[in-house]
């Protein structure tokens, strides 16, 4: 397991957001629940101060640190998908209360933002072919949630 993980700041949805995260992801769990103690900054004693939890084998944490930060575009959550059921349910699911964007993109209901890609898509786009990846990279430009069977057909596209 890595010694680096992501650190998640909610201003006090902290667990509300693993479980969320954990009942959409594949082999996610919650892993512990730490409670606040006495005279925690910003929280109230025995509330939830961090959760840790895994998804995919990679840790995160998420931390409830009393005020609200708002996430950008500076760093993401990139998801590779296997197929395109699998994007397609985590798309849903990461952003019903959310917002999507183009490419891939979306930012969940808590505001942080994911990109959910087909594991194919790398394939495509690294094609020996320039022509062909080209004509991907510019079908995808124009997409918001990514179309496996499109891309395939940007790319055969003569």
């Amino acid at each position: 397991m890595s010694r680096i993980a992501p650190c998640l700041w909610f201003a006090d949805e902290a667990e509300q957001a693993a479980n969320y995260y954990v009942s959409l992801m594949p082999d996610a769990r919650i892993d512990h629940v730490q409670r606040a103690v006495a005279d925690s900054p910003g929280n109230v004693e025995g509330g939830v101060l961090m959760v840790a939890f895994t998804i995919g084998g990679n840790r995160f944490l998420a931390l409830n640190g009393g005020i609200r930060f708002e996430y950008t575009h500076a760093i993401s959550l990139h998801f590779e998908c296997a197929d395109q059921a699998e994007l397609d349910r985590l798309w849903e699911g990461l952003s019903a209360g959310g917002s999507i964007e183009q490419c891939g993109w979306l930012k969940d209901r808590y505001g942080v933002s994911w990109q959910i890609v087909p594991r194919a898509l790398g394939e495509m786009l690294a094609d020996p072919d320039a022509a062909k990846a080209k004509r991907v990279m510019q079908a995808m430009l124009g997409m918001h949630k990514i179309d496996i069977a499109a891309l395939e057909r940007a790319r055969d596209a003569a």
